[in-house]
């Protein structure tokens, strides 16, 4: 005949706190998977800069580092396809102005230009990253 005892009890909290254990450590390692991409790599965020993210594998939770002389240049988030394609900041967008600026990565498509007239028209100061 099987009898429960304490012995039971010990090996349930056991397996409960491995568990526990073996969630926290998934969680640790899922965020160390996050990277950081230099925009444009070593020549930064310049004119010319659209095909950069061919090719590459992002993430969300990922980060963009934008690198740039801000007196000529920023970086706009923008959030629709159409203010992407045109070239459009539109009101209310985030604009970022300090040449070095770290951005994280959303889940899905992650689109920015430069907003400095004629920088994304013609210069393709422009990206756009799909992250998984």
């Amino acid at each position: 005949m099987f009898h429960q005892g304490r012995g039971n009890a010990i090996f349930t909290a056991a397996a409960a706190a491995a568990l526990v254990l073996c969630a926290v450590a998934l969680f640790d390692g899922e965020a160390a998977e996050a990277a950081s991409f230099v925009v444009g790599d070593a020549k930064g965020w310049v004119f010319n800069v659209n095909d950069w993210p061919n090719g590459k594998s992002f993430k969300a939770g990922d980060t963009l580092v934008f690198n740039y002389n801000p007196k000529i240049h920023n970086v706009v988030v923008v959030k629709e396809s159409c203010d992407f394609n045109s070239c459009k900041v539109p009101a209310g967008a985030t604009v970022y102005t300090s040449g070095k600026d770290q951005v994280e990565l959303v889940l899905g498509q992650n689109l920015f230009i430069c907003g400095t007239p004629g920088h994304c028209q013609v210069g393709f100061m422009k990206i756009n990253v799909t992250a998984a």
